[in-house]
């Protein structure tokens, strides 16, 4: 099983265990996703320390991060990323007004606009100290979910193990709201994607299915080096030169 159990998180899997179209699958213990770890016990930081967890990519926006309340242990690193970029007022003002902001159908347009955001994320995953990366953002939806497809897609992973690893936070989402606090949104979302003929699935195939992934780092200007070890999950497959 690839979902951890992690006291305090119920939205963390390992992205390891996936299949990859040459064969083989994804190595455990290299990349983990999950909501925010703000709700982590002490009993909780202490699994994912024994899971090689030694680095969390936080990629929420500085508002947020300033509503957490618990201490972390001096022996994670916690690299921040606003994958947002919200002062681009032009460009989310229409995904605000529609309601697609908590949808995949941002995914293309906001790597287009800014194709930095996402760059620095993958950055910061690459280039992290030795050990597993955990990267999240509030919910571990879509500004997690599209870093995990991008992570995914560059080693080469099916097509249709990375639609599944994103619909496995849409599975999650009673578990998710009941820990928050609130109510589950999916129905909602649901609904404006229904309207334009789409669906949280097909919305997050058509961004898969429409990534241009060279093209997208290059923009990005995400170095070789940094792209050498995406490609190859740092280092711990030594065929990923070649996956795409």
């Amino acid at each position: 099983m690839r979902a951890l159990a992690v006291d305090g998180l119920v939205n963390a899997r390992d992205l390891g265990g996936l299949p990859l179209r040459g064969g083989g699958a994804t190595p455990r213990g290299v990349f983990f996703r999950s909501e925010n770890v703000d709700a982590l016990t002490a009993r909780g930081w202490g699994e994912l320390h024994r899971l090689g967890v030694r680095t969390v990519v936080d990629l929420r926006q500085a508002a947020e991060r300033e509503r957490d309340q618990c201490t972390r242990p001096d022996w994670v690193v916690t690299v921040h990323v606003d994958l947002d970029g919200l002062e681009n007022v032009d460009f989310w003002h229409d995904y605000a007004e529609s309601g697609l902001w908590g949808t995949a159908a941002h995914f293309l347009p906001h790597l287009a606009a800014m194709p930095e955001r996402a760059g620095a994320a993958l950055e910061a995953v690459a280039g992290a100290r030795e050990g597993g990366v955990l990267f999240h953002c509030m919910s571990g939806r879509d500004r997690t979910g599209l870093v995990a497809m991008l992570l995914l897609s560059v080693v080469g992973v099916e097509s249709d193990a990375i639609v599944d690893d994103y619909l496995e936070t849409v599975r999650r989402a009673d578990a998710l709201a009941a820990a928050s606090g609130r109510e589950n949104d999916e129905p909602a979302r649901e609904a404006i994607l229904a309207r334009r003929g789409s669906s949280t699935e097909q919305a997050f195939r058509d961004a898969l299915a429409g990534l241009d992934l060279v093209a997208f780092l290059t923009l990005a200007g995400v170095p070789e080096g940094a792209q050498r070890r995406l490609r190859t999950w740092r280092g711990s497959i030594t065929s990923g030169e070649d996956a795409r």
